[in-house]
Order: structure tokens, then sequence, then C-alpha cells
């Protein structure tokens, strides 16, 4: 069958609930980045089952620090923003994870095959996929984890 999800997937990963706020899941991404002696940039958000409700990345927590019309405004050059990044963070401190998740979550099972999981990479642009068995999350496949293990194969081929 080859290489699946099951052979590559970290099943010591860190989630983090919607009811959290935005500083306690800075923190886990902290946290998560130091257990794994990586930078992590996404987490998964579960439910108090458990169940994966979405995913928290990095890149959500930047669209809530820029104004979401400020196309509107001019160039980011035209506008003045002193201040700016201050008052963002301290209006995001009370934000919940519930509110800035992806909610659309692509999955994929511990049978899913390497090449089909780069498949899905590429073409849904995203740089992790959780691995579920039922509706149990079980385990997370990282870009990072697929690239090495290629760029191995590679090497040693």
């Amino acid at each position: 069958m080859g290489m699946t999800a099951r052979d590559i997937m970290d099943t010591d990963f860190h989630t983090v609930h919607p009811g959290t706020t935005i500083v306690e899941a800075v923190k886990a991404f902290r946290r998560a980045s130091e257990h794994r002696k990586q930078r992590v940039f996404g987490l998964m958000v579960t439910d108090d089952r458990g169940q994966l409700v979405g995913m928290l990345s990095i890149y959500d927590m930047l669209l809530l620090m820029r104004p979401k019309n400020i196309h509107i405004w001019g160039e980011m050059d035209d506008i003045d923003v002193t201040g700016f990044i201050e008052e963002s963070c301290r209006r995001a401190r009370s934000i919940l994870v519930g509110d800035v998740m992806t909610t659309d979550v692509i999955t994929i099972t511990p049978d899913t095959h390497l090449l089909m999981i780069v498949d899905i990479m590429i073409k849904k642009h995203v740089r992790r996929l959780p691995v579920v068995k039922g509706s149990k999350v079980i385990g997370i496949v990282y870009t990072s984890t697929i690239f090495y293990e290629l760029m191995e194969k590679l090497v040693s081929a």
C-alpha cells in the first residue's frame, strides 16, 4: 500500500477549545512549539467532547490584527498606523478562538496515502491535516514532516 498518514502523523498534539481566549491560544502555540522543538503554526480546535470543530492558524490570528476593510481607507502607506498594533492587541485579548478559527476543515484518515496527502495539501493550500478515525482525532500531519520524509528518501535513493 505504501506510506500512509498512519506512518507519518504526529500523535502527540496540542489542541485549543473554541472558548479559549486569543491570549491563551498564543500561550498554547508557545507550549506546542516548545514541546515539538520547532515552531507550530496551527492548532486543532476541539469541543468539550474532543470533537474537531476547527483549526486555528497564525494566519487566522494575523487576520484578526489587520482591519478587515483596510483597503477602503487606501493603501497601507497612505494611513497613519501609529499605535494601531497596540490597540489591535488590546482589543484581541477578549476575542475567542471560536470567533476567528477556520471551521471548514479538511481531514484525512490513517489510511490516506502519502501521495494523496501531498495532493490535498497542494491543491487546498493547507499546511496541516488532522487525521481522524471515525469522529475521533488521532493525529496530525504537517507539511514539514512530509517534506523531510521525502527529502530523506531522495537523499538515500
